[in-house]
């Protein structure tokens, strides 16, 4: 080989490196993710919602996680007077994130992150234990199907609000967690109206979106088989967990990975 035939060789190759390092640098950056998190590009935003006998800081252990894996996440606080109102308060949560948003709902939030679920920002959607009504469907005729739920027995009423008893909170709603805490729990819980149940959804978002159901196998607010028949009715990932009705409190680590699967998936 003469020098000027190995001189075109090493100016054929810088040219090469020139066009693939670009190339390179990018797929790299493409392929780089937050370990257990959403990939850069990928859903960033979740947007969490309690259900009856709570607040928004049910979700404290669940947003620790959420925010460690990267994730700007936002708990709603449901006033519980209403299905409508709990939407509003919902959907005004909803127009402040910026962009593609995992909207999870726990128990009683299921009935409002399937209405409030259609708007254009939900990419996807998170059942905790959760109802998930077709539209206009009667939620109560439904549940009526499969056994009768313990906690059901122990709803005090007063003043056109409710709330559950310290007994049936603690043995029925909050089963798995230390007693102490479930006190401080039973303390904030959130009184919802008398008529909040009877309120029937006009949208069923999980049929248009893609959807995640955990299921809590020793619940005894909401039936498991029940949990069972509607996450087999959305056609729902699905996952069982030994828990009371407050998976959310007593398996944060289960439940923030399957928030995260959801964002990954819509990566």
């Amino acid at each position: 080989m003469n020098r000027r035939s190995f001189a075109a060789i090493l100016a054929a190759g810088a040219a090469a490196s020139a066009l693939s390092g670009p190339s390179i640098a990018q797929a790299a950056t493409k392929t780089s993710k937050i370990p257990g998190a959403a990939t850069a590009s990928g859903i960033r935003n979740v947007v969490l919602v309690h259900g009856a006998y709570a607040d928004g800081s049910c979700w404290t252990e669940v947003i620790a996680r959420l925010q460690k894996a990267g994730l700007n996440a936002t708990a709603v606080q449901n006033p519980l007077t209403s299905l409508a109102d709990d939407v509003e308060a919902t959907r005004r949560i909803l127009a402040l994130q910026d962009g593609p948003t995992v909207l999870v709902g726990h128990s009683w939030a299921g009935m409002v992150i399937s209405e409030a679920g259609v708007d254009d920002k939900v990419a996807a959607l998170v059942y905790v234990a959760a109802r998930a009504p077709d539209a206009g469907e009667d939620y109560g005729a439904l549940a009526a199907k499969f056994p009768t739920p313990p906690a059901s027995a122990g709803l005090v009423k007063a003043n056109g609000f409710a709330q559950l008893s310290e007994e049936a909170f603690l043995r029925d709603f909050a089963g798995d967690l230390d007693p102490a805490k479930a006190r401080v729990l039973y303390a904030v819980q959130g009184r919802i109206s008398d008529t909040l149940f009877a309120s029937r959804t006009t949208q069923a978002a999980w049929r248009s979106k893609p959807s995640w159901y955990a299921v809590s196998t020793n619940d005894r607010t909401i039936s498991p088989d029940m949990e069972r028949f509607l996450a087999k009715r959305m056609n729902a990932k699905t996952i069982e967990l030994p828990a009371s009705h407050l998976s959310l409190i007593s398996h944060p680590d289960e439940i923030s990975r399957l928030i995260l699967e959801a964002a990954r998936s819509n990566a």
